[in-house]
């Protein structure tokens, strides 16, 4: 792979992608508890899923009240 370009991404890379593929995650899991696994062990699972919903609306809240700044120290530029 000596200078070649590096590879693209079929899929853009975004919080909204993140947040589907979440979602996509989460129905595998719960259809896996319906069928596999005992009333209790569901029960557990669904206070976990709770949790992550709950920080994932906080992080969603927080992305919407402080959006990312428009230049980072990485990428050396200012924004003026």
């Amino acid at each position: 792979m000596n200078g070649s370009a590096p590879p693209k991404w079929y899929f853009r890379v975004s919080y909204l992608g993140f947040s589907i593929g979440c979602a996509i995650a989460w129905g595998v899991i719960w259809i896996l508890l319906a069928v596999l696994a005992s009333p209790a062990t569901v029960h557990r699972v669904g206070y976990v899923f709770a949790g992550w919903v709950i920080g994932w609306a906080t992080a969603t809240i927080a992305r919407l009240v402080y959006p990312a700044p428009r230049s980072t120290l990485f990428t050396g530029s200012r924004g003026r």
